[in-house]
């Protein structure tokens, strides 16, 4: 997963509309031959995103495991730097192995404090672990949902919100029309790419999107990655 998401949930959980779902591919899962497919589709059809691919190769198919520990690794992630959220992820799995609700509740409050855990994420992160443990949430349910019925399971949960609930559809269930119109790494991207004069507002985000779907969210991964090649990142 790219180094992208710095502002965290706070930045942007009121930063314009959602996506909106409901079409027939939702609970659809890119795998890479369709992932392949849909880039090229999108070269041929807009000729700006088909200058990132000729310039700079297909985008990679970043993705990420579903359940407790990834959910936990993106609260990690919400306003601090990517390198930060990974090293005290990493710390996480040092002390309890591959994180689950339960091994996680066993920790104390300094010891979370110790792996990185402000007080803040660490009630998320307990309150996401109880959660599950309870039956009241499920990771594994998401799976055969809609992306709308996804986005409300995540969002009622405390610390879960728009922009984190969208990346799990995108990186996680790989859904192929997600456009997360929040995210300051994607408006940027989509500045430079269609040489905008300013960063375009979720709004025109929306507009600007539309001749992709249903691929938006191949669309925005070939974004990502002129964004990362254009700073000397991968």
């Amino acid at each position: 997963m790219p180094d992208l998401y710095r502002n965290g949930e706070a930045a942007r959980a009121g930063s314009g509309p959602r996506c909106r779902y409901g079409d027939p591919m939702d609970a659809i899962a890119l795998d890479e031959k369709s992932f392949r497919t849909a880039v090229a589709h999108l070269s041929e059809i807009d000729g700006d995103l088909g200058a990132v691919v000729a310039e700079f190769g297909d985008p990679p198919f970043w993705n990420r495991e579903p359940g407790f520990g990834t959910l936990v690794w993106f609260i990690l992630e919400q306003q601090v730097s990517l390198a930060s959220a990974k090293a005290a992820y990493d710390r996480l799995v040092a002390v309890i192995g591959p994180p689950e609700p339960g091994r996680f509740l066993a920790l104390d409050d300094d010891t979370l404090l110790g792996i990185g855990f402000s007080r803040q994420k660490r009630g998320y992160a307990r309150g996401l672990a109880e959660a599950i443990t309870s039956g009241a949430f499920s990771p594994a349910a998401l799976d055969s949902m809609t992306d709308d019925e996804v986005m409300a399971e995540m969002t009622r949960l405390k610390g879960i919100g728009p922009w984190t609930a969208h990346v799990y559809l995108l990186m996680v269930l790989r859904r192929p029309d997600v456009w997360p119109t929040g995210d300051i790494a994607l408006a940027t991207a989509v500045q430079e790419v269609k040489g905008l004069d300013d960063r375009p507002d979720p709004p025109s985000l929306e507009a600007i999107a539309e001749p992709w779907r249903p691929w938006r969210s191949v669309a925005a991964r070939i974004l990502w990655h002129h964004y990362l090649a254009i700073r000397g990142r991968s």
